[in-house]
């Protein structure tokens, strides 16, 4: 494995996970205030999403570990999706892109092979 390849797998990219999601009319948002309660339509025992740089890779359950939240992951994409979600796929790519698609072809041919 090349050293720029071992660089690239030691980022770290935003992971989120989603309990809910809602839409409100703007001047519901601006009278938010502290105790405000925001009903999300989903039931607590529903899987939640597993977001890698904002693209759905997999679901999972909550749970509690220690005194934290964790998610236990009942789905996760395979390796190409989730290149891809922390690459991002664009229509015009970029020499940058181009650069990074290759270094994630690298770690695909290392994993697979």
């Amino acid at each position: 494995m090349s050293d720029r390849l071992r660089a690239i797998l030691k980022l770290e990219v935003p992971i989120i996970v989603v309990i809910g999601r809602r839409h409100m009319p703007l001047r519901e948002v601006v009278g938010l205030m502290p105790g405000t309660i925001i009903d999300l339509p989903k039931n607590a025992d529903e899987e939640l999403e597993l977001l890698v740089n904002n693209k759905s890779v997999g679901t999972g359950m909550a749970m509690k570990v220690g005194e934290n939240f964790g998610l236990r992951l009942s789905f996760i994409g395979n390796v190409r999706e989730r290149i891809e979600a922390m690459v991002g796929v664009a229509e015009e790519k970029t020499a940058e892109d181009k650069a990074a698609e290759a270094l994630a072809e690298q770690l695909l041919a290392g994993q697979m092979g």
